[in-house]
């Protein structure tokens, strides 16, 4: 099946993440306006920027860069703690998935462009952007509805949701970044189901470097977010074991159900974060 056939899959999880984003958006920046302002102003003008900024830099489309706003808005509105800063939600670890996705696209874009595997040249697409952050923001509107702190660190209610959250974006990062690094330092892949060699660029391949490179982005991700969210190591653990798991489910999807046009890209990284997400969930639970 070819790609434009599954396009309908993309557009699917822009309908499942972006009515859910936007309505909690509206419902969030009026009780931020009411409550207090300076918690709106600083989040809505700080999405706006990196929109602009990732606009102009061509790392995403016009839509895209508007969706990632919405989403960025979402994340920070929802982990808001007193005393206010700004750098202490969301926000961190959001901006470091996309700049660890914009310096790892560009790297070896030659060689990428002789493979035939480079991003596009017009950036990320609005549903490539719901696919890789749309879970961490339906998580985060789940948090908004049971929203308390205990003036500057997280309430135990909220903290498997929050570790959830952030293995998704943990994920996002190792995805990219492996694929990208792989392809470029990694050599010769090995399909991940078969171990065989194969050509770089195939569905589910992977190799070392490009192992070890992803799972350092999503250390690197777990690790800001739980200084940015004042988490504890625990948050991290379990942020990170759940990035590691999605980024090997995304292979495994890659190698089978996408290999087959069953799936198309968007859906698999949307499942694989989701798979993230719900592995964070589970080693919270053992981890105690």
């Amino acid at each position: 099946m070819t790609r434009s056939a599954l396009a309908w899959q993309s557009k699917l999880v822009l309908l499942f993440v972006l009515p859910f984003v936007g309505t909690d958006l509206v419902l969030e920046t009026n009780f931020w306006f009411t409550q207090d302002k300076t918690v709106a102003i600083w989040t809505l003008g700080l999405s706006a920027l990196l929109a602009l900024v990732t606009w102009k830099v061509r790392a995403a489309t016009s839509q895209a860069a508007l969706a990632g706003a919405a989403i960025t808005a979402n994340l920070m509105f929802s982990t808001v703690t007193f005393p206010y800063q700004p750098w202490h939600t969301a926000m961190v670890p959001v901006l470091a998935v996309s700049l660890l996705a914009f310096a790892a696209t560009r790297i070896g874009r030659s060689q990428k462009e002789r493979l035939g595997t480079a991003e596009a040249r017009k950036g990320r697409s609005a549903a490539q952007i719901a696919a890789n952050l749309g879970i961490a923001a339906l998580i985060a509107s789940d948090v908004a509805q049971i929203w308390a702190v205990d003036h500057s660190r997280l309430v135990h209610g909220t903290v498997a949701l929050f570790a959830a959250g952030l293995a998704a974006l943990a994920e996002a990062a190792a995805d990219t970044v492996s694929s990208e690094m792989g392809q470029v330092f990694g050599g010769p892949p090995l399909m991940i189901t078969t171990l065989r060699r194969v050509e770089p660029g195939r569905d589910g391949a992977v190799s070392l470097v490009g192992t070890l490179a992803g799972i350092a982005a999503g250390a690197v991700i777990a690790g800001l977010g739980m200084v940015a969210l004042r988490g504890d190591a625990k948050l991290f653990v379990t942020a990170t074991l759940g990035g590691v798991f999605g980024l090997l489910f995304d292979s495994l999807l890659g190698a089978t159900l996408e290999a087959r046009g069953w799936l198309n890209n968007d859906a698999v990284n949307f499942l694989s974060t989701a798979s993230a997400a719900g592995f964070a969930l589970v080693a919270g639970a053992v981890v105690g």
